[in-house]
């Protein structure tokens, strides 16, 4: 990764809709930010922070919590893109998610993103970004999630 593909301005950034945005570096998930993340939530199910049950489980070790490997894509957005010229980006949701692959505590992970559409509206324009989170060595991911942003120049 050789850092973020920097956008001049939004229209510059509509105009690579359709286009893969860049691919994140690889994130080591450890057992500490599991645990973490188990506290934030409250989400303390065996299968995340008990490592002996966990190892006897269908997954042969912890794993992190699905949502965990979501709240990530911020840290991927960072290492991904940039808009500049902004007043202001926020999170407006998510169109959908998926989690087709468990991840294994000391897996690392890396996200791809692609620009699905960039759609102007009164506050802003809804940008769409599908987000491929891929497990290193696996052959399927471990998220696919479309987020959307409002991105107000």
């Amino acid at each position: 990764m050789s850092g973020p593909r920097v956008f001049s301005d939004l229209e510059a950034f509509a105009a690579a809709v359709g286009e893969p945005l860049g691919t994140s570096s690889w994130h080591e998930v450890t057992q500490e930010q599991v645990n973490l993340f188990a506290d934030a939530t409250g989400d303390h199910q065996w299968i995340h922070v008990d490592l002996e049950k966990a190892a006897e489980g269908p997954f042969g070790a912890p794993i992190a919590h699905g949502y965990l490997t979501l709240s990530l894509i911020p840290k991927f957005i960072a290492e991904v893109y940039r808009v500049e010229g902004l007043r202001m980006g926020i999170n407006y949701g998510l169109n959908k998610v998926r989690f087709p692959q468990p991840v294994t505590v000391g897996s690392r992970i890396r996200a791809h993103a692609e620009l699905v559409s960039v759609t102007p509206g009164a506050q802003g324009s809804q940008a769409v970004v599908r987000w491929t989170i891929e497990i290193e060595g696996a052959e399927k991911p471990a998220c696919v999630a479309e987020t959307v942003g409002l991105l107000v120049a």
